[in-house]
């Protein structure tokens, strides 16, 4: 109600002396009638009016009259903190009036922002109180009040320099108190020890008194920061001055806690009551929670006993927490024993706690007793939220037909019949399942490879629960097209337009990547159209493998007008991609067709990557382009790429290949240099061609580099220089190479046998060459009448059954029947 300009004239008067901050107390100045109702009046009008600039009529009678006491007093009555803030900053402007603000003021109005959570406001307050054009001077008392009001809210850097610049502009003298608020400020985030630890040497230097309250804060920013042995060295000095009590105490093992160091933690709640001291009910529940946490159920137990002992009631929450920690444990007998502690409290389970003991019970009997004890009362809501617990055990455990039995059973209680439920649901209470039951078996029959099935419950599930949801029928799309029935999968899709519900990017992508993996090629580029309209992307890996089993196929050609489709699009391939379609070029011989792929993808931006480049190297040295090859190894350096072991030993092979052997070389010489460490491929193309190039001696010191390098020969490696070794007639050291790699236990193949043969035999020496053939017949390595290496076989026999140091061997071999008829024919023996 607005007051007449009579009534205020008198309060202007009267407010003269009541409102004297010298003179009265706050106590005498709420006890004045007339001075509450202007109180009220200016609270009605910001209400009505929040407008910080609001000049009107009315507000002007109020400007004479305001105290620092009365705003104090209309702020703290203020709900809002937005009002408040407005009626503050409205007082702020009447200093032509000759009101200014004071430090209780200041603080009445960082007091709300704080309580508030408002850090943006409190910080433009802070900054508000030295910048003004009317600075006011704080007791270290209100200094420090402000300080922590900043704290509260987060405000560390802002308590830290108000601090400052009310000591240098002499509006405060900070005394021990205003130190202690700023250290408690400082203590609210992490990571401000080295400011703690400067502002408690400039209090030491003051010459002011380091006590409980100082030390409480410096020990909690320890403990923030994990800084473990200085909090340490903190509690103990303060535990011998006596200054440690509960709330260090706490702060210390939740400290602990976080650090892993429940069995620490424990230890100090013990001491705690060693001392007479006790945990608040808050403290209880955190460090419960925390032990948990840290996989300590068996200390939780204790401390919730010692809560308990305390007398503090536990409530759900906490009891959720411990019987599911003792669940994931597996301790069931714990959790089932807990279960009943807690109705010993009054406390009633809620569906969350029965779900987790349900998940970890396997015994049918224990569910049974469960559902009797606890379902009765139960909401058929909560009843099937159980049931659906007891289904997510089953699909978890690989009971996929106890969950569609069950299923089955719970879709027949609607009629109220029983006629099929087993002995132990008979006497339940079964419910109706809704969705969430039918997606748990569904997802559950997809993962058992049960698809057909999985449709049939979908069909169910629309039938007796009606509109499914994006989960389902992405997962049954998603089934569907690991087995290609695409056909299937779009009707589900058009089936999910038609219900209303938005397919998501994987639903379309797992359609999508069927029609890739089949190379249905119009189809993916129909349905990038349909991507493209609903604004999902599609994935990179799907179009590459299109690519490549286009490219595969000889196909390269519609793999590249697949990939400018996605360009027309508006959706990029990736370098991938393009590489698989360039190597797909290459493989139908069109070169030319690929280089002018790969430059037209430069020149528009791409960054080819060195798989592109070797795929292209490749191909040109296929085609035995070796300078337009050589030239992409000095481009590959250009663009700041690092050629990789692949490219130089494609170059090195069709060198080697080509007879450039000195070529192969230059460029080994140049990789070891640019620190591009050889691979054993490597060595053993350069092994094979120096044993092509004739020169056995050069292969043998790369060998020799190459076992020295920490570069272990393999089987391939082995043979290459076990048959050019015999190509250069070198068959003695072949064959001791051979030995080598049998003593590693690697198996070489039968044409190594015949080159050591041929080898021997070309060099003379028949006896060598005799004992290999014996290795040959006796590991099977005889080649048959239509190899290319029989003619070399027949020609060894006949010389060793015409020779008279190996014919015995030959006619004892013959005996014992290792021969094959096409030989027995050869050498003219009959059956």
């Amino acid at each position: 109600m607005a007051l007449s300009p009579h009534k205020l004239k008198l309060y202007a008067l009267s407010s003269k002396f009541v409102f004297s901050t010298t003179t009265h107390s706050h106590s005498h100045f709420h006890s004045d009638a007339s001075t509450l109702h202007i109180v009220d009046t200016l609270i009605s009008i910001f209400t009505k009016h929040p407008d910080p600039n609001n000049n009107t009529p009315e507000l002007n009678h109020f400007a004479p009259i305001l105290t620092p006491h009365l705003v104090e007093s209309v702020l703290t009555r203020f709900r809002s903190w937005k009002l408040a803030h407005s009626f503050f900053h409205w007082a702020s402007n009447q200093h032509h009036h000759g009101y200014h603000h004071t430090c209780y003021t200041y603080n009445a109005m960082a007091s709300i922002f704080s309580r508030s959570h408002q850090p943006t406001p409190l910080r433009a307050l802070a900054k508000h109180i030295t910048q003004s054009t009317h600075p006011c001077s704080f007791t270290p008392g209100a200094l420090g009040f402000f300080i922590r009001c900043l704290g509260s809210v987060g405000l560390v850097q802002e308590a830290n320099h108000l601090f400052d610049e009310m000591r240098m502009k002499g509006l405060c003298v900070p005394n021990d108190y205003c130190y202690n608020c700023l250290l408690e400020a400082i203590s609210k985030s992490s990571g401000s020890v080295g400011l703690m630890e400067m502002r408690l040497e400039e209090m030491k230097g003051f010459g002011w008194e380091v006590g409980k309250f100082t030390l409480t804060p410096v020990m909690q920013i320890y403990c923030n920061a994990r800084r473990f042995d200085r909090a340490l060295s903190v509690f103990n000095v303060m535990q011998e001055k006596g200054w440690v009590d509960e709330r260090v105490y706490s702060m210390l093992a939740l400290s602990f806690t976080k650090w892993g160091g429940v069995d620490k933690a424990f230890e100090l709640v013990e001491r705690m009551e060693g001392h007479g001291m006790r945990l608040n009910e808050k403290t209880f529940c955190v460090l419960i929670h925390g032990f948990v946490k840290e996989t300590r159920v068996d200390k939780a137990l204790q401390l919730f006993d010692k809560m308990c002992q305390a007398g503090f009631v536990p409530d759900v929450s906490l009891f959720d927490v411990l019987i599911g920690g003792l669940c994931r444990n597996k301790d069931t007998h714990k959790a089932l024993s807990l279960l009943s502690e807690m109705k010993g409290f009054g406390v009633a389970p809620d569906v969350g706690i029965l779900t987790k003991l349900i998940s970890c019970l396997s015994d049918k009997n224990m569910i049974a007793k469960l559902l009797e004890e606890n379902l009765a009362e139960e909401e058929d809501q909560t009843v099937v939220l159980i049931y659906n617990a007891i289904l997510t055990g089953y699909v978890g455990d690989g009971l996929i037909d106890e969950a569609c039995q069950l299923l089955q059973m719970m879709i027949q209680s609607k009629s109220g019949g029983d006629a099929h439920l087993d002995g132990f649901f008979k006497v339940k209470r079964l419910v109706f399942p809704n969705a969430t039951s039918f997606s748990i078996v569904i997802d559950g029959l997809l993962k058992n490879g049960q698809l057909d099935l999985a449709l049939s419950l979908f069909n169910d599930m629309k039938r007796f629960v009606g509109k499914s949801d994006v989960l389902i029928y992405n997962n049954l799309i998603h089934g569907l097209c690991n087995y290609n029935r695409l056909e299937e999968s779009r009707e589900l899709l058009r089936e999910m337009k038609e219900s209303g519900i938005e397919p998501t990017h994987f639903t379309y992508n797992s359609i999508y990547g069927c029609m890739c993996k089949t190379k249905d090629v119009l189809g993916a580029i129909n349905m990038l159209k349909e991507m493209r309209g609903c604004g999902h992307e599609p994935w990179i890996k799907h179009s590459t493998l299109l690519v490549k089993e286009l490219c595969d196929q000889g196909r390269a050609v519609e793999a590249i007008d697949f990939l400018d489709n996605m360009v027309q699009q508006d959706f990029l391939p990736d370098i991938v991609s393009y590489s698989a379609a360039i190597g797909g070029l290459m493989k139908i011989q069109e070169v030319d067709q690929a280089l002018k792929l790969f430059r037209d993808l430069c020149s528009r931006g791409h960054c080819p990557d060195v798989v592109a480049f070797n795929i292209l190297m490749r191909g040109l040295c296929k085609a035995s382009r070796f300078t337009e090859a050589e030239n992409l190894l000095d481009e590959i350096a250009g663009r700041g790429l690092s050629p990789s072991v692949v490219t130089y030993n494609v170059l090195i092979d069709s060198w080697c290949k080509n007879g450039s052997i000195d070529k192969a070389m230059a460029l080994f010489s140049r990789m070891s240099g640019e620190d591009s460490k050889p691979n054993v491929i490597t060595y053993t193309t350069l092994v094979d061609g120096l044993c092509r190039a004739e020169r056995p001696d050069d292969a043998v010191l790369v060998w020799n580099v190459m076992e020295r390098k920490g570069c272990s020969p393999n089987r391939i490696a082995y043979m290459a220089l076990i048959y050019g070794l015999c190509k250069c007639c070198r068959p003695t050291s072949a064959l001791c190479y051979l030995r080598k790699m049998e003593q590693k236990e690697m198996k070489a193949d039968s044409f190594i046998y015949v080159a050591l043969l041929s080898a021997f035999m070309s060099d003379l020496n028949l006896i060598s060459a005799f004992e290999i053939f014996k290795e040959m017949v006796d590991s099977g390595y005889l080649p048959e009448s239509h190899d290319k290496n029989y003619s070399i076989l027949m020609d060894a026999v006949v010389k060793f059954s015409k020779d008279q140091r190996t014919s015995s061997g030959i006619q004892a071999l013959m005996v014992e029947g290792k021969f094959p008829m096409h030989v027995c024919e050869l050498l003219g023996v009959k059956d």
